[in-house]
């Protein structure tokens, strides 16, 4: 993943990459096949940093073929971690590529053998929301003052969205059945000195989750454009681990202060002690209160975002890497480690742009794909590419008191980074490979905050 590695391969792994699934249903729905699209969504949540357009299409073709589902309620998404390996086809020819064709097959009989298992397990489910913080995560768009350009790295002079979105599945009387943590941080602890296979922190933090609750915990990564661990671009495992472990006890305190499901907190009145009290209490929903809360509707939709003026030509580009390429080989030759590594480096990101550039859409415009469903009064939303933490905490802003899990990098990479508009033509690293013009963010923003707030006036929140 790492232009700035000197290794090729892995030498081993530190916690094995995990496959999750999670299948959601309408309650009335049957519980075992011939379930339409719209009272469907499976989510597919894989260890790795993301896929290219051809390797997600094989995924969902594979997967969708071996379980008889219907393609469009699948929805892959990703933790993003760094420390994966980049699993493009068109990197089998490098070295240990050889093994990626086999190992996407692998994935692909894995996920369906997990979405059959979990569909033939489906039941009536409870899920109850809140919200704790964390500030592991802090802003990534760091200005040098010494060489004059933006970097990519930890920020202290810049605010990060702290906001931690948890779950609690659990079955009608209370058993648990999964939690959800939602946090937008990039996984970026492990970087080019590491030689190991890991999920990054989302390892050390779905063990803390597991071994306090026993139940399965699904990581979603939020709008972490701009944000990354404060410790990050390391080689050493132990730094990921305390990273996740501490993302792990903010999202355990706010599991623990969860009420139970089918229950309000409400104020029982004043009692007279030493001083005058007030008094609140946990108390079951009235059953109309109740009813309201197992609504259920399905939104997908592909948004057009334009394409940015004036964006890089593969016959540029090319030309651009066989230079690169050139000037490397000569650095070598002249016994220059460290300018052969830069450029070897600046090679490796117009490979990469070269990639992505000829599996985008034709047209003027991307058509970003979105998932958005409720199910009672929370909204779940998966999108494609990467965005800035603005987009979550400006729809949690407009919502307020409304749970809203947000999971980005849903689908292929092919929308790439979606900063706010006023990041652009700063020269920071996200913006200058954005392949959509400025002004996608908010139009985004405002497409989802209209299919949410439709839903609300059709059928209100509750308190």
């Amino acid at each position: 993943m790492w232009g700035a590695a000197k290794h090729e391969r892995a030498t081993g792994v530190h916690r094995p990459l995990r496959a999750t699934v999670a299948v959601f249903a309408a309650d009335e729905a049957p519980a075992s096949g011939g379930l339409p699209g719209a009272a469907l969504q499976i989510m597919l949540a894989l260890d790795h940093c993301v896929l290219g357009a051809v390797e997600h299409e094989q995924l969902l073709t594979q997967v969708a073929q071996a379980t008889g589902q219907p393609r469009e309620v699948f929805l892959v998404v990703f933790s993003h971690t760094h420390a994966a390996g980049l699993m493009g086809l068109e990197r089998a020819s490098l070295p240990g590529g050889d093994l990626i064709p086999g190992y996407l097959r692998q994935v692909g009989e894995r996920a369906a053998g997990l979405v059959t298992d979990a569909m033939g397990k489906l039941a009536s489910a409870e899920i109850v929301y809140g919200t704790g913080r964390c500030n592991l995560a802090a802003n990534r768009d760091f200005y040098d003052a010494v060489s004059g350009q933006f970097v990519c790295g930890f920020n202290p002079a810049a605010p990060a969205d702290d906001t931690v979105q948890v779950a609690r599945v659990t079955v009608p009387g209370g058993r648990l059945l999964a939690t959800v943590v939602n946090y937008a941080c990039h996984p970026t602890t492990l970087a080019w000195d590491n030689t190991l296979i890991s999920p990054d922190y989302v390892g050390a933090l779905r063990e803390v989750i597991e071994r306090e609750t026993g139940s399965p915990c699904l990581f979603l990564q939020g709008a972490s454009g701009e944000l990354g661990p404060v410790e990050g671009y390391v080689g050493d495992p132990a730094v990921a681990d305390r990273n996740g472990r501490q993302l792990g006890y903010a999202a355990l305190s706010a599991l623990s202060g969860l009420p139970m499901a089918g229950t309000q907190f409400r104020y029982t009145g004043p009692v007279v002690s030493g001083a005058t009290l007030g008094a609140w209490a946990h108390e079951e929903l009235p059953a109309d209160a109740w009813a309201t809360r197992t609504h259920w509707q399905v939104w997908r939709w592909r948004e057009p975002l334009a394409y940015r003026a004036g964006r890089a030509q593969p016959v540029q580009v090319e030309a651009e890497l066989k230079r690169l390429q050139t000037e490397e080989a000569e650095a070598r030759a002249a016994g220059e480690a460290l300018r052969a590594g830069e450029h070897r480096a600046l090679a490796e990101r117009k490979t990469r742009l070269l990639h992505r550039l000829s599996q985008l859409p034709p047209g003027d415009s991307f058509p970003l794909q979105i998932s958005l469903w409720r199910m009672g009064d929370a909204f779940w939303l998966g999108v494609q590419g990467e965005f800035y933490s603005v987009f979550q905490t400006e729809l949690r802003r407009r919502f307020a008191g409304v749970p809203i899990v947000i999971a980005t990098l849903a689908a292929d990479w092919g929308a790439s980074y979606l900063p706010s508009r006023e990041t652009y033509d700063k020269g920071i690293y996200q913006e200058s490979i954005a392949l959509v013009a400025p002004g996608g963010l908010e139009q985004v923003i405002e497409s989802v905050a209209k299919q949410i707030e439709s839903s609300l006036q059709a059928a209100p929140w509750h308190v």
